[in-house]
């Protein structure tokens, strides 16, 4: 695909300190990440299914494809299309490559993607653009590599995402424990100005439900999600505290246990130039 993929841009992630964290701690959990990944793979189920009925891409993008799962489903779909899967964790993409699935493996930044202009017709992207600080260049850089009549379709979090481990951890001590997401309301303006037809953009509430807190800590470090927060508390978390976070987050059960509700935003645009 020489005349698609270039070199990997070598300095992607250089000068953005929490975006090197989020690809280390990405990497550390690949070998752990497909057993806790429910949500993700609901999420990106979901979005599979926004796909247009008429969409037949000679060449498409899976863009923070971590493990490689719906690569592999993209590749089934697409199986006359070529496909390109791209993760700033390096750690994810030496697990996703011997599974296959797409031709080719890729290290890359969304805000700055190693990829030749007008190169994809689709660029497929389920929950991982959340950790992109500059969601004006992931636009940019979207509508800069698709060919015209190409579609950008993305999942994503927004505040919201995580309400009621981030209240808990407020009655506690008041620091950023829990990671924070972009407001739906900056999703539909950075689309709007992005020069992409935006054909949909809505919002989703999933909750999961877990027996004890620790379950949900638990899975969130399995995933690589943990908090990556520029200013988080650092050291060790006492006892009392963990207590008084149980003792919080106990105020949120439910018959079906402890509800951990992400607000999952759906994006689907179309390059019309």
């Amino acid at each position: 695909m020489s005349n698609a993929v270039t070199a990997v841009v070598p300095n992607a992630v250089s000068g953005l300190p929490d975006k090197r964290q989020v690809a280390a701690s990405f990497s550390r959990a690949a070998p752990s990440y497909d057993a806790v990944a429910e949500l993700q793979r609901t999420v990106g189920d979901a979005l599979l299914q926004r796909l247009p009925g008429e969409l037949t891409p000679a060449r498409w993008l899976d863009l923070g494809c971590g493990t490689g799962y719906f690569s592999r489903s993209l590749a089934s779909r697409f199986r006359a299309g070529e496909g390109v899967a791209l993760d700033i964790a390096e750690g994810m993409l030496r697990h996703a490559r011997p599974q296959g699935g797409a031709q080719y493996f890729t290290v890359g930044d969304a805000e700055c993607l190693p990829l030749r202009g007008a190169s994809v017709d689709l660029i497929f992207s389920s929950l991982a653009l959340q950790w992109c600080e500059d969601f004006s260049a992931v636009l940019s850089e979207a509508s800069r590599v698709l060919c015209s009549g190409g579609v950008f379709m993305f999942s994503s979090l927004c505040s919201g995402t995580l309400q009621e481990l981030r209240d808990s951890w407020q009655a506690v001590d008041g620091f950023a424990h829990v990671n924070r997401f972009r407001s739906l309301e900056a999703y539909q303006q950075l689309c709007a100005a992005s020069g992409l037809q935006l054909d949909r953009l809505d919002v989703e509430p999933k909750v999961l439900h877990f027996a004890e807190l620790r379950q949900l800590t638990h899975e969130l470090k399995a995933l690589g999600a943990h908090n990556l927060n520029p200013g988080r508390p650092g050291g060790l978390t006492g006892r009392a505290r963990i207590r008084a976070l149980i003792d919080a987050y106990e105020q949120f059960r439910t018959p079906s246990g402890l509800p951990a509700t992400y607000q999952v935003v759906y994006g689907v645009l179309r390059k019309d130039f």
